[in-house]
């Protein structure tokens, strides 16, 4: 796996110079969440720059520690590693009346509080948004559901139910075949994203008004917001799309192509480009054929078009192709495995995978750049309750006392 070296932003600064702004310095995140969604967005929030506590129960923590294989040499998940890079940890048992209480405690000193708890659950222990919100005016409180806090409060918020009853499993996979869901949890991290930028625009509207607000997604909107033209498609027709393989429903050639040895991801957006990738397969007569002038009539000719390029793409491998239209501005490449991806990334100059520590799991880096206000360095994911003495300190302290410095 590559690990190209990417020390801190702040490395090459004077050992006297202040360190770089980031775009959340100052902010303070209550992590209650568990698994994907609420972990991930809290951890982009991190990035950003923002103080991340996460909130664990006792003993067994996230239910993602458990989630392996693959363990790192230590015994850590990786799953559970890929979600909370840079917080505090701390256990807490809100069923003991002492944790419950510094829970509330934390809740009242945050700017931002993200949990997944099933909606009216953390009522008893005077977490939820009406208790908070009177404790602590200035707080965004993001719940994360699956399926909201209405008619579908009571169910379980899992992606990979959601990918099934949302839609997205009826659209992927090949035509008559078995419906599949997304190689990674998708619905989840769309619904990371969400939280994210929901939560950003709360913190904007309290820089104005000085009001925070409650944030309230959930999977299955997440979901059927991200069906984009397949959703727009049935609302226009009536009729519900199907699985396609890697085949676009408007869109001629853009699926994979078989070459020599290998299949050529080949995505022709525009007539122009569909005229390059005939000139340069040797067959610029295609581009003049009525049956594949336009896109509509490459979308209605599809499979004589397929075939007519496979033709032409036997000659040579994906990876030749892809060197070869590449050059003439023709959006195309292989089919890559995740280790490909990134070494792919690396050779672009991108930094894909940071380290954090020796012993455990790399990163793949944060996909933002900011030119002023850099993303921050990852820390390592916490132990379970490794912060947890110094934080249950700073609790029990004056409410104006900063947060400890990291050892």
């Amino acid at each position: 796996m590559p690990q190209p070296p990417r020390p801190p932003a702040d490395a090459d600064a004077q050992p006297d110079a202040p360190a770089a702004a980031r775009a959340l310095d100052g902010i303070l995140v209550a992590d209650f969440s568990r698994v994907l969604a609420g972990p991930l967005a809290a951890a982009t929030l991190a990035d950003l720059g923002a103080e991340v506590i996460k909130v664990e129960r006792p003993g067994t923590g996230d239910d993602t520690r458990a989630w392996g294989p693959p363990f790192a040499v230590d015994g850590t998940a990786a799953y559970f590693d890929a979600a909370n890079r840079s917080k505090r940890g701390l256990a807490l048992d809100l069923g003991d009346p002492d944790d419950a209480a510094a829970a509330r405690e934390l809740a009242r000193r945050a700017d931002v509080l993200i949990e997944n708890f099933r909606p009216g659950a953390l009522a008893k222990y005077g977490l939820d948004h009406a208790t908070t919100r009177a404790a602590n005016p200035h707080l965004v409180h993001c719940t994360i559901t699956g399926f909201g806090s209405g008619e579908g409060a009571h169910l379980p918020g899992y992606d990979f139910v959601a990918q099934a009853v949302g839609g997205l499993m009826s659209i992927t996979g090949e035509p008559g075949g078995t419906p599949l869901k997304a190689g990674v949890a998708l619905v989840d991290v769309l619904t990371a994203k969400d939280a994210t930028t929901g939560i950003l625009a709360a913190l904007r509207h309290r820089d104005r008004t000085g009001e925070g607000q409650l944030v309230e997604v959930n999977l299955l909107s997440s979901l059927l917001g991200s069906l984009v033209n397949q959703a727009s498609g049935y609302l226009a027709t009536g009729r519900d799309p199907g699985p396609m393989g890697n085949r676009h429903p408007s869109i001629a050639p853009y699926e994979t192509l078989a070459c020599r040895d290998g299949l050529l991801a080949v995505a022709v957006g525009n007539d122009r480009q569909f005229r390059a990738l005939a000139r340069a397969l040797g067959a610029a007569e295609l581009a003049e054929d009525t049956r594949f002038l336009r896109n509509q009539d490459r979308v209605q000719n599809r499979t004589a078009l397929v075939k007519e390029l496979e033709d032409r793409l036997a000659t040579d491998t994906p990876q030749g192709w892809a060197k070869r239209l590449a050059a003439v501005s023709v959006p195309c490449g292989p089919v890559n495995t995740v280790s490909e991806a990134l070494e792919l990334a690396a050779r672009l100059g991108l930094e894909p995978v940071t380290p954090v520590g020796n012993g455990r799991i790399p990163q793949v880096a944060s996909p933002l750049r900011l030119s002023r206000t850099p993303v921050t360095h990852p820390w390592a994911p916490p132990r379970l309750d490794e912060h947890g003495t110094p934080l249950r300190t700073w609790l029990s302290g004056p409410p104006d006392q900063p947060l400890p410095p990291r050892v």
